[in-house]
């Protein structure tokens, strides 16, 4: 059974096209590291005017448990470099998130 879980980050001013561009031409690798972890079906939507990202993903009932291990990857930290010019960031590159909690679902 899977979960989902949203959250929202923040895009810096002018940096929509870039964001976008890298997200098309995501490394396979870290593709494949989110799957290992437990993370599918993974979508942002953009709110253009407040430059707020809003993220879905699925997520395996062990992914909470394992998220220390993914944000410890090499792959995941090089892809936070890769992506800090881009959006608003902690101190170790990772995106600011702010977890959304689930207020209505309908099947």
């Amino acid at each position: 059974m899977k979960d989902k879980v949203a959250f929202t980050m923040k895009l810096k001013p002018n940096r929509i096209d870039e964001y976008k561009r890298r997200h098309d031409e995501i490394w396979p690798e870290l593709v494949g590291l989110l799957h290992e972890n437990g993370i599918s079906d993974y979508s942002i939507f953009l709110d253009e005017p407040s430059l707020t990202l809003f993220a879905v993903q699925k997520v395996s009932p062990t992914t909470i448990s394992s998220n220390d291990k993914l944000h410890e990857n090499e792959i995941m930290q090089r892809w936070w470099v890769h992506m800090a010019d881009l959006m608003e960031t902690n101190e170790d590159q990772s995106p600011v998130t702010h977890a959304l909690r689930l207020v209505f679902h309908m099947d």
